[in-house]
């Protein structure tokens, strides 16, 4: 089918299976989103049909007739490399109510820029552009490091983020006024360094620290220093979290300052994410005390893979925060005397949340509504949508995940989304399994278009929150400890039958897919069920072994969570690798690999499927030249989604 946009009567008339163009190759995808002087929306925007290249835009708030205005004309990839996986690479401040100053780090250099704008001040109809200055600062000396995570101090004129060389992150300062600048480092952490924030009055920094082998979703600090006039920091020390491991671990998440002085941050201890905050006049005592006022069983949090990410914002007099129960994200205020009020709103998939004063502005999907910018207005309880492209896909034409538990792995309660086939075309369906990546990913129940693709198609499509999936608390989070590659598969097995036994599905055609750590998953679940009868599997983990000496910095010791101590479970780490099980795989495979792929080396591809190849599978092996670990471009998008659907039907003959 040709791109073009299908109305909705168009396709009540007559049924029109979802396109690879429209349900994977042009939409654009919403990063960050931040609310600026709660008269404009600021957002990055990254484009599958530019390479995957990421933007800065900006329109006023409320007005979502008009297109947003690019700040960051293209060649400009404003992309952090930070850990490998990035984010946090946009930074902004606002001077005198009109002035907007951007600074982020381009990709295509690795150096930071920074630029200004003016007419935020703006009111009534002619509040639609901002005026640049028309000048770029190259604030930065090309070199061998990663920058990001960035905040700007406007009194002092710099610009403070994150520095990662090929041993550890610092705390680095750059002037907003000088060009082609070597770091002024500020401190140097034992580890990794993420989520920076700096109080009200700029005399406090506060950021999340933590230390391999641990990941910061399970063990990581939260450190206060203070500020000198010299932008030096004293009095390091940690207020929250832990760096012991075991069965006290602590994880921290995004702290932020209120107006008022006080520091709140999201916190674990409980077994959920939840939000504490303390008095503002503790701070400089030795010992600091919390409360945590609003005790309850979601989250408040997520796992920090990348930077930039955003649970809650503060309010004139309370937080705003969004939080996941059931695997579904919901918005709530909580207000400083330990109440909440919970937003009445249709949007089930949140995050990236804002606000200033009475407004505020969130990345929200719903289960017929793509990923957009939703923007709140607190005082009249109203909010608008507006996402990158709409009507590609008649409501009625849209299958609404069901929320799925089950029995899984050791008899424990496990979610998934159930999708039914939106058209009959084989009775009982052929089954999609999908298997999320991380492995702390979490399926939600967003419009995915992805999904549509297959139920358009005939097709049912579970997708399945195996345990060590996010959303669900520690505990749900922490099945997967030790058990990568035995309690995932249990888990989606275990779905796959409780479907046969209720006849949603045709037990002779399940086909299962995933990416990257899903991609372990999918190829494990090959390996040790019979379920199964085809695979396709992007960017996937095969060769523990490989995986533990090859794998970046950030995910070095992440194995000795998912598997066990190197040192002590070798026999774990072979016994579990899908390259030493190709004897048990019988079904056939297809395999996609970006070949610049720095996290899942394509060594991994390829050995996999010259053994499968000795077995006389039916093997087929994709690879992409320009793609990382995450493929960026649409026509690699399209291209994987396509070929996965041909190669399933020729082998499954349906």
């Amino acid at each position: 089918m040709d791109f073009q946009k299908i109305s909705a009567d168009k396709c009540n008339e007559q049924f029109i299976p979802l396109s690879a163009d429209l349900a994977v190759g042009v939409r654009p995808t919403f990063k960050e989103v931040y609310l600026v002087n709660e008269e404009w929306i600021l957002w990055l925007e990254q484009r599958p049909d530019e390479g995957g290249r990421t933007t800065a835009l900006i329109r006023p708030w409320g007005r979502r007739e008009l297109k947003g205005q690019e700040l960051t004309l293209s060649p400009i990839d404003i992309r952090s490399r930070l850990h490998g996986y990035g984010g946090g690479a946009l930074s902004f401040f606002v001077r005198n109510n009109d002035e907007l100053i951007l600074a982020w780090v381009n990709d295509k250099d690795g150096c930071l820029w920074t630029q200004s704008w003016s007419g935020l001040d703006q009111s009534g109809e002619k509040k639609k552009w901002l005026d640049s200055d028309g000048v770029k600062f190259r604030l930065t000396n090309k070199d061998d490091f990663f920058l990001g995570g960035g905040i700007i101090d406007i009194e002092k004129k710099l610009w403070i983020g994150i520095l990662e060389d090929k041993s550890r992150d610092y705390l680095v300062s750059f002037s907003l006024e000088s060009i082609n600048q070597n770091p002024n480092f500020i401190y140097q952490a034992k580890d990794f360094i993420g989520y920076l924030a700096l109080s009200p009055c700029s005399k406090y920094l506060t950021w999340i620290e933590w230390s391999n082998p641990f990941m910061p979703w399970d063990c990581s600090e939260l450190k206060l220093a203070k500020i000198n006039n010299f932008f030096q920091l004293t009095d390091v020390k940690s207020i929250a979290g832990n760096d012991k491991g075991g069965s006290n671990s602590i994880s921290v998440f995004h702290p932020i300052w209120l107006q008022s002085g006080e520091l709140v941050v999201a916190e674990d201890s409980s077994g959920w994410w939840n939000l504490m905050v303390t008095n503002r006049y503790q701070l400089e005592s030795r010992s600091i005390e919390w409360e945590r006022l609003w005790p309850i069983e979601a989250e408040t949090a997520m796992p920090q893979w990348v930077l930039g990410m955003s649970s809650h914002a503060p309010l004139t007099n309370s937080i705003l925060s969004i939080f996941c129960r059931s695997g579904i994200w919901k918005i709530g205020i909580c207000y400083l005397n330990g109440k909440i009020s919970e937003l009445d709103q249709p949007f089930d998939d949140i995050s990236y949340i804002s606000a200033f004063n009475t407004r505020a502005v969130a990345i929200a999907s719903s289960s017929v509504k793509e990923c957009g910018l939703l923007e709140i207005d607190l005082n009249k309880n109203c909010f608008q949508h507006s996402s990158a492209l709409n009507g590609f896909i008649a409501e009625s034409e849209i299958s609404v995940g069901e929320t799925m538990w089950f029995r899984g792995s050791e008899g424990q309660s496990t979610h998934a989304w159930y999708y039914e086939p939106k058209q009959v075309v084989h009775s009982p369906p052929p089954l999609l399994v999908k298997t999320h990546s991380g492995p702390t990913g979490m399926a939600s129940r967003g419009l995915n278009l992805g999904i549509q693709y297959w139920t358009t198609r005939g097709w049912a499509v579970l997708d399945v929150n195996y345990g060590g999936s996010t959303g669900f608390g520690r505990e749900y989070r922490d099945r997967l400890k030790n058990k990568w590659g035995i309690s995932d598969v249990a888990d989606c097995e275990l779905a796959v039958k409780e479907l046969i036994t209720l006849g949603k599905v045709d037990p002779d055609n399940i086909a299962i897919e995933g990416g990257s750590a899903g991609g372990f998953t999918t190829l494990a679940c090959l390996c040790f069920s019979d379920i199964f009868s085809v695979g396709a599997c992007r960017y996937a983990v095969s060769d523990l072994i490989g995986l533990q000496k090859d794998t970046h910095r950030f995910e070095a010791g992440y194995l000795d969570y998912l598997i066990g101590s190197y040192s002590i479970n070798l026999n774990e780490y072979h016994s579990r690798s899908p390259l030493n099980n190709v004897h048990k795989i019988n079904c056939p495979v297809i395999f996609f690999q970006g070949l610049k792929d720095k996290v899942v080396p394509p060594i991994q591809t390829e050995k996999i499927a010259k053994a499968l190849r000795k077995k006389k599978l039916e093997v087929s092996v994709c690879l992409y030249p320009e793609e990382g670990h995450g493929f960026r471009d649409a026509q690699v998008k399209r291209e994987v989604l396509r070929l996965t659907e041909e190669f399933f039907n020729k082998t499954l003959k349906i």
